[in-house]
């Protein structure tokens, strides 16, 4: 006789009760062979539901042997249980154990998935079952829109769905009719006649009748094996299914992982919703924070940039915050005109300003007066809209002439008068307008105010009573090292001023760096809090998967039962995971150009500049959170125990 396919040897099983030691299967010696159908008989608590579960390898005994086709299987790892359960058994269970959100046809794939096969076969092969069983009208219908009988029907083809050598059937009949349970038992003695191993447990007597071998437990002991009928065994013939390669069998089964996530998502709309709502906060804050900042820096280091980004200006005193700078009176014209000898300098102009009353007939305005040499229009990059500027000779005479800005044209001239050569009278010195110059973009003094300058000396003598200057602005030639250029004016001003460093240098590429110095610093410490919401997000999703696998145990247990790997339930939560979180990184970016239009409209000035890197970053930044988080409950439910997970409600 050749070798039992199943061979039990002293196997005994406990379950720990508090602190107590249930002994629910106590020596169990039992063999079985290839082809026969055994009948397992028993009244409730009496252990044959446990031993079932030890021979399709969904429980371990406590001690003793169990070998199935020769191999030792209480040796083997999880995997390794998942494999024989997926190659060799097929699990017809009393409750069906159908995964309710998919139809017919993919609920007998799924053993075929996780064993690699090919899906245009897998999928022909299930339809084949189906019709065989007389489902080929309801191969698209979900298990809710099913009978009974016709689950179980779906239960058995997805036994076979694998080739299923040896068919487990717990309590088969225990919720079909009696014609059904007719129907199946007919069935089962069909498939017992092509040569599958039949194992039925059951506690009905007439049930195990109609087998040819009847095995009877109580109290976790054997009592009775017997024979009903001839030995009616024959040889089956592996039935080959057209398997695929490793990498796409990989792929296959992370496209079932990816199909079941969205079908979770789609089932659980709110709760899906609710998880992706701290994660759509988070991203919409960062990606909204981080187009703040850089719409803020842009339009700041454009208003440098129209002052001129290679300009150095000398101040009297020792810094902006010098009360005694306005005391101080040595920074002079000649100054100016020494620095502006150096091969550094590409343009030069000193400057006094006050703010004054202006008039034009019998309008009348405040406006910032400001007296400026030759080249002051060129040191700060200002271009003309109509006249021109100074020249030397307007600064030698001490011409009253005037350039004002777009803003002071529409103070004075509100009638729309070409302001070319009409005179205005600065306090009482009259003057008359040669040019008329584009507004600065706001930044630095006066920026939004009505802006008249004429010559600094026409100022210095005629408006303010001075012979020194407020400040000196200088324009570094192209090319010329601006660190080099701030050093060659401090050593010649102090050379200029008997040794004293009674002044101060300001220099605008300072003054970007330090912008955007501080740019980057606000920014990050928004982000930072912003990211806080992105992590307490992520903890929610962590907590909401925790939930789902608690909701889903069952299916867990099913899909084990069927021979997925701890790897393939890992990946299908994880991939759940990653999926609400990425979503709702993708929800937020798109959130976040919202806000973006609210904040320009709501705050006058404001600006918003997305990039494509933040926003990238941001989605893959919850897509990580959605790793990190979503691992712990992805790992939990791989954990699981298959007969725990089934006997879960």
């Amino acid at each position: 006789m050749a070798d039992p396919i199943i061979s039990l040897r002293g196997l005994t099983r406990q379950f720990q009760t508090g602190g107590e030691a249930v002994t629910v299967l106590k020596d169990v010696d039992l063999d079985i062979h290839q082809g026969e159908l055994v009948a397992i008989i028993g009244q409730s608590g009496s252990g044959k539901s446990t031993l079932m579960n030890i021979l399709g390898c969904l429980d371990r005994a406590t001690k003793g042997t169990y070998l199935f086709g020769g191999r030792e299987v209480s040796k083997l790892g999880p995997d390794a249980l998942a494999e024989l359960r997926r190659e060799h058994f097929g699990f017809i269970f009393q409750r069906y154990q159908l995964l309710p959100d998919l139809d017919a046809v993919e609920n007998v794939e799924i053993p075929a998935i996780y064993a690699g096969v090919d899906a245009g076969a897998r999928r022909q092969r299930a339809i084949d079952l189906l019709t065989r069983l007389g489902l080929g009208d309801r191969l698209d219908h979900r298990p809710n829109a099913l009978s009974g009988g016709q689950q179980q029907r779906v239960s058995v083809a997805r036994a076979l769905m694998n080739g299923g050598d040896v068919i487990l059937a717990d309590e088969p009949t225990g919720a079909l009719d009696s014609k059904s349970g007719k129907e199946l038992m007919a069935l089962l003695h069909e498939l017992h006649g092509e040569g599958h191993t039949i194992i039925i447990v059951t506690h009905d007597p007439t049930i195990a009748a109609q087998a040819e071998r009847v095995i009877e437990i109580s109290d976790g002991v054997i009592i009775d094996d017997r024979r009903t009928g001839a030995d009616t065994r024959v040889d089956r013939t592996k039935e080959t299914i057209r398997k695929i390669a490793r990498w796409r069998e990989g792929l296959d089964r992370g496209l079932e992982a990816l199909r079941m996530a969205v079908r979770a998502m789609i089932a659980h709309k709110l709760r899906t919703f609710l998880t992706m709502l701290g994660i759509i906060i988070g991203i919409a804050s960062v990606v909204s924070v981080v187009a703040l900042g850089q719409g803020s820096q842009e339009t700041v280091l454009q208003n440098i940039s129209s002052i001129g980004t290679n300009t150095i200006n000398v101040y009297p005193g020792t810094g902006f915050g010098d009360r005694r700078s306005a005391r101080i009176q040595t920074l002079l014209p000649s100054d100016a005109d020494a620095i502006a000898t150096q091969p550094y300098a590409d343009s030069v102009s000193p400057q006094v300003s006050s703010n004054s009353t202006v008039r034009y007939r019998n309008t009348a305005t405040n406006a910032s007066i400001t007296g400026v040499g030759a080249g002051f229009f060129q040191v700060n990059g200002r271009t003309f809209n109509e006249g021109v500027g100074f020249n030397a000779i307007s600064i030698r005479d001490r011409t009253q002439e005037a350039v004002i800005d777009e803003n002071a044209r529409a103070a004075f001239f509100i009638n729309g008068e070409d302001p070319i050569g009409q005179v205005i009278i600065l306090d009482s010195v009259p003057v008359r307008v040669v040019g008329v110059v584009a507004n600065t973009t706001g930044f630095g003094p006066g920026g939004n105010s009505a802006n008249v300058y004429v010559p600094y000396t026409t100022a210095m003598d005629r408006i303010l009573g001075q012979s020194y200057l407020a400040s000196i602005a200088v324009r570094v030639a192209d090319g010329f090292n601006m660190a080099d250029a701030e050093a060659e004016i401090i050593e010649l001003v102090t050379r200029l001023h008997g040794g004293k460093t009674d002044f101060f240098l300001q220099n605008t590429a300072t003054i970007r760096d330090t912008i955007e110095s501080t740019s980057a610093t606000l920014t990050l410490l928004i982000s930072t809090i912003a990211v806080i919401s992105l992590v307490v997000g992520g903890i929610g999703v962590m907590n909401i998967m925790l939930v789902s696998v608690s909701e889903r145990t069952k299916e867990i247990g099913i899909r084990m039962a069927v021979g997925a790997r701890r790897g393939d339930i890992l990946r299908q939560f994880l991939i759940e995971a990653v999926l609400v979180c990425f979503v709702g990184g993708a929800v937020g970016v798109a959130l976040s150009f919202g806000l973006g239009t609210a904040l320009t409209t709501l705050i006058s000035g404001s600006k918003v500049s997305y990039s494509v890197q933040s926003m990238v970053l941001a989605i893959a930044s919850a897509s990580l959170i959605g790793v990190i988080f979503g691992f712990m409950p992805a790992r939990s439910a791989a954990r699981l125990d298959p007969v725990e997970a089934l006997a879960r409600e």
